[in-house]
């Protein structure tokens, strides 16, 4: 990854931070963003004095399209580049439909902005790799909570990525992930745990330091023929 700039919403822990931990063990330079948790910043800091890499924290509601151009393109006169962009912020709802609103929310209205002014970003440059952070839940009806918002904008946001494939065939890559119960703050409640680890095959929810080669992978150059492709990390979940 060395030369390259890889950019991740809800860097600061779980999922996106793993994801800033394995492209700067690479040697690829680290845009970290976050909403609310600025341990992005030190965490940031510490990486690139132990990589010896360029790393850089910036504050994003993903979910507000103005801010997100803005950054974006505060990211590229910073970098002079912009290579990967990892859609990964996203909020576990939970609530019934009847008390739920999706207006501004991460999933899908952020996710689309991400790759919206990231695409404006790819489409100059000639080259770009856009990896969307979707869920086992875009696939099925999870069990035993009831998240249909959730699971309903994991699915769109997981179609977007696959249209946007075709959509960008000239200039970019796009990239799916859909990760299973995974050892994050968005990890669901103990009852819901033991029920998850009963109809996984390999009877656990992941560690996040498993998902860290499946990332440096799509992200780096050894995945240059993939693309619209939808990669399940789960343990074996939604085996039938």
């Amino acid at each position: 990854m060395k030369g390259k700039v890889t950019a991740i919403t809800g860097a600061s822990a779980g999922i996106g931070w793993a994801v800033a931990e394995a492209i700067a063990e690479a040697g690829g330079d680290v845009v970290l963003l976050y909403n609310s948790n600025d341990s992005a910043i030190t965490k940031g800091a510490k990486l690139a004095e132990q990589h010896g890499i360029k790393a850089k924290a910036y504050q994003l509601e993903v979910s507000d399209p103005r801010k997100v151009e803005k950054t974006i393109n505060q990211i590229v006169e910073d970098f002079g580049r912009l290579d990967v962009f990892v859609a990964n912020a996203g909020m576990a709802i939970s609530k019934p439909t009847t008390e739920t609103s999706i207006e501004g929310d991460q999933d899908p209205d952020g996710v689309f902005y991400q790759a919206k002014y990231a695409g404006h970003v790819f489409k100059k440059q000639g080259f770009g790799n856009l990896i969307i952070t979707a869920s086992t839940s875009a696939h099925i009806v999870n069990v035993p909570i009831d998240q249909p918002v959730y699971k309903s904008t994991k699915a769109a946001v997981r179609q977007l990525g696959r249209s946007l494939a075709r959509e960008w065939r000239d200039f970019a890559r796009v990239i799916i992930v859909s990760p299973g119960f995974f050892d994050t703050k968005m990890g669901a409640a103990p009852a819901v745990q033991n029920e998850a680890y009963r109809m996984t095959p390999l009877g656990r929810q992941g560690h996040v330091r498993e998902i860290k080669g499946l990332f440096l992978y799509l992200a780096s150059d050894a995945s240059s023929y993939q693309t619209g492709s939808d990669t399940i990390i789960d343990g074996g979940y939604t085996l039938p």
